[in-house]
C-alpha cells in the first residue's frame, strides 16, 4: 500500500488519481457506512465488514454489518442486524 506524501501530487498529468491517492480513498470509503431504507439483505452488494444504516429504522432495525462475503454465491446476502 502506498502512502500519501505532501511533496507529491495526488493527480496525474491526465487528471486521474495517482495510485497512492486512490489507495487512500479506498480506505476512507470503507469507513463510511452505507445508507438506505429497509434491510440490505438480498438487496445490496458490499465488501465484508461493511456497515449499513437503515434510514427507515423500522422495528428498531437500524444498523447492519456485512458478516459473510456471500451466501451460496449471492454477494447481496450475509448481512446481520446488530
Amino acid at each position: 500500500m502506498s502512502q500519501l506524501n505532501a511533496a507529491f501530487p495526488i493527480v496525474e498529468g491526465d487528471l486521474t488519481m495517482t495510485q497512492a491517492f486512490r489507495d487512500q480513498m479506498n480506505i476512507l470509503n470503507g469507513l463510511i457506512p452505507l445508507r438506505g431504507s429497509g434491510s440490505p439483505e438480498g438487496a445490496l452488494k458490499a465488501p465484508q465488514f461493511s456497515e449499513y444504516i437503515d434510514t427507515a429504522g423500522t422495528a428498531s432495525a437500524i444498523k447492519y454489518v456485512k458478516r459473510d462475503t456471500d451466501i451460496a454465491g449471492d454477494k447481496t446476502k450475509g448481512w446481520i442486524l446488530i
